[in-house]
């Protein structure tokens, strides 16, 4: 495809088309792929070897041709603020919601709205599936040394354990947070795949099921979530020292992303087939191991919590007026937000398909969509400033992004959509408290 094959050349001309904007303190192009790192890896980890049960091994081809259209859309987002921070002197100064004026740049009010509400949705669900994940992980692991507390009231314990954590301001107040969330899911990738690897000795051998259009098309919002971090990209850029290098954190961060998850999710389709379940954690044998894994993952579901909440909550701060100070407003506000982010979890206790109707919808929209047309919008406006003329090669693999990226999209929404409301793990905690468990 000419939009994978161009990832290399885009870099290559990040600096000259659109100057360099510096600022004296901020992210560095080792923290802002840490933290790029922290958003995307952990519930990808969990969840790919259930897509791959519902892609077969395809699925293989579709989580590298989306880890590489979602590194090169990343980097499109990111030229895209440098060029909106060049052109208008308004966004060179500290911006809580660089996305938003992108679009607003672009396409005025409807663009902003438009991406702000897609990027409140996404996020806002990002933060219930972590939610559901950790809550699960604890329940499993308590369970296991004779103690069985509902699902549901874990909910409760982890969300009051995450609210102190969701006060914290920007990324650049809580970079160690990053650096133990990457840490966190490192570790636990050879750990869980060390794990499948030795039940592949005492288990029978796996059933691979036919592939179905409504499950294949399941997994691909799960594969796309697994890799959409795009919602929060511009506001790392926007805390960066040298916003101009962003495109370089972004293609390494997918890379490494990418080694990650390939390992779990191949090797727990082989061995697991179709008993794969959508947290892989429920398929492997019980043991050290496992728990290990659980810890692991949870402690980077804490960290990466106030990563993928804090767009929501720095936006709309700003449309309530609430200082950018830490204070009362803030903690006020941010304690009202965990108390809905505990409700829809409460309400919907199944991050299977949550996770995919955020891929596959609101996520897809502002990771393959946006960007590319984003791009050729800023490139074809005029003004006081040096007109960019992308390549024939990039405006035809910015058009087959948008095409396919929609496509993928309506059929990934339209699928979980259906399992939400067919599955029986629907019923919210509030009407059966044995739901969940």
């Amino acid at each position: 495809m000419d939009d994978v094959s161009s990832v290399g050349k885009l870099h290559t001309s990040f600096n000259s088309e659109v100057g360099k904007v510096h600022q004296k303190h901020g992210l560095t192009l080792l923290t802002t792929t840490v933290f790029a790192v922290g958003e995307m890896a952990g519930s990808g980890v969990l969840a790919l070897p259930g897509a791959l049960a519902g892609t077969g091994y395809i699925g293989i081809l579709l989580n590298v041709l989306c880890a590489l259209v979602s590194a090169y859309t990343g980097m499109l987002l990111g030229k895209c603020w440098l060029m909106v921070m060049n052109r208008y002197e308004e966004y060179q100064e500290e911006t809580r919601y660089p996305y938003p004026a992108i679009g607003q740049v672009t396409f005025g009010k409807p663009g902003r709205l438009i991406v702000s509400c897609a990027i409140n949705f996404t996020m806002f669900g990002a933060a219930v599936v972590f939610l559901l994940l950790a809550s699960e992980n604890l329940q499993s692991l308590v369970k296991d040394v004779g103690k069985d507390i509902s699902f549901c009231y874990w909910l409760f314990i982890v969300a009051g354990v995450l609210l102190p954590i969701s006060w914290l301001g920007t990324p650049k107040d809580f970079w160690p947070i990053a650096i133990g969330a990457t840490g966190a899911t490192t570790i636990a990738c050879f750990v869980v795949v060390t794990n499948i690897v030795q039940d592949k000795e005492w288990i029978p051998p796996a059933f691979y099921p036919p592939v179905e259009f409504k499950s294949f098309a399941f997994a691909l919002g799960t594969i796309c979530f697994a890799y959409g971090g795009h919602p929060a990209f511009p506001t790392f850029q926007a805390d960066m020292k040298n916003p101009e290098k962003f495109g370089l954190a972004i293609f390494i961060s997918y890379m490494i992303v990418l080694a990650m998850y390939l390992p779990v999710a191949v090797t727990g389709y082989m061995v697991y087939g179709i008993n794969t379940n959508d947290n892989i954690l429920q398929s492997v044998s019980p043991g050290p191991m496992q728990y290990t894994v659980e810890v692991l993952i949870t402690l980077h579901i804490f960290c990466s919590f106030i990563i993928v909440i804090n767009p929501v909550c720095q936006e709309l701060e700003d449309l309530l007026r609430i200082p950018k100070n830490f204070g009362p407003k803030r903690v006020l506000f941010r304690t009202v937000m965990m108390g809905v982010v505990l409700f829809v979890a409460e309400s919907v206790p199944h991050f299977g398909a949550i996770l995919s109707l955020i891929g596959g919808s609101t996520l897809t929209l502002l990771a393959y969509i946006l960007p590319p047309i984003f791009y050729l919008k800023l490139c074809s406006m005029t003004g006081n400033w040096e007109k960019v003329e992308p390549p024939l090669h990039q405006k035809v693999a910015c058009i087959e992004i948008v095409i396919i990226g929609t496509v993928v999209g309506v059929a990934a929404t339209y699928s979980a959509i259906v399992s939400l409301t067919t599955s029986k793990f629907s019923t919210p905690c509030y009407i059966n408290i044995n739901a969940a468990q």
